[in-house]
């Protein structure tokens, strides 16, 4: 199995569940430093995973990945696309690279990794897709906007995508998690922030319900209480208003 991402945060925790359910890991990620010490600890579950030290925001990335893993003679029946991280701030004051490269890794990477791999898991019958999206996928998402509309874009393919792989022994699962304790939050600059003051869960806990999902086959799963009744909020208020709350939220506490 692939996971992207997979050496910290969610990522990781998602890659301990599997490795102790016997899964053979291949773990990407941008730190190679932080990859090896990641494979290090993993070992203690079972074999130690193949890493792959790339960044998926460079389009090729995903392809390098995908030839690799078929001059190994490798196959992949479970994809975790977990790579993905946010910017907070003004758009107008954005650093417009940088905003692409969120499309690219949370958008692009995913859709061509999940393109270049899905085929051999339909051909054999069996498989699983699990993407990491997050509560933000049901939300417009001022001051974090290119993050918002790119998790929107993974709950909706994968939706799609589940349904339009029906009959085929392969499952797609979204994750859909409410903002989490990893370093995401430092990375988008968003630390200070009330959203990562109130309701934050533990990547372990995320990790769980994701990996139970994939077992029990769901399409979409919203870890813990508040996520869930925000999603579900989310469907009756009006745009607008969820606009104003999420800024709120992304104002410094």
């Amino acid at each position: 199995m692939l996971v992207t991402g997979g050496s910290s945060g969610i990522g990781y925790e998602l890659a301990k569940r599997f490795a102790r359910d016997g899964h053979r890991l291949i773990l990407v990620a941008r730190d190679e430093e932080r990859l090896a010490r990641a494979a290090t600890a993993l070992e203690a579950f079972g074999e130690r995973p193949s890493c792959i030290a790339g960044d998926l925001a460079r389009p090729s990335a995903p392809f390098e990945i995908a030839r690799g893993i078929e001059e190994s003679g490798r196959t992949v029946d479970v994809l975790v696309n977990n790579a993905g991280f946010g910017l907070h701030g003004a758009f107008v004051e954005s650093d417009l690279e940088a905003s692409l490269d969120e499309i690219r890794v949370n958008v692009l990477a995913l859709t061509a990794l999940t393109r270049l791999l899905l085929p051999g898991m339909v051909e054999r019958g069996h498989g699983h897709v699990l993407n990491v999206a997050s509560t933000a996928a049901y939300f417009p998402g001022p001051f974090m906007d290119v993050y918002y509309a790119s998790k929107a874009y993974v709950l909706s393919f994968s939706e799609g995508l589940a349904n339009e792989l029906e009959g085929t022994g392969v499952k797609v699962t979204v994750l859909c998690p409410p903002a989490t304790q990893t370093g995401f939050a430092s990375r988008a600059g968003a630390a200070s922030s009330r959203l990562f003051r109130i309701g934050v869960m533990d990547a372990r806990t995320v990790a769980d319900a994701g990996y139970n999902a994939v077992l029990r086959g769901r399409t979409v799963v919203v870890p813990g209480l508040f996520g869930r009744l925000s999603t579900f909020s989310a469907r009756f208020a009006p745009r607008g208003l969820l606009a104003n709350v999420v800024r709120g939220l992304h104002a410094e506490a």
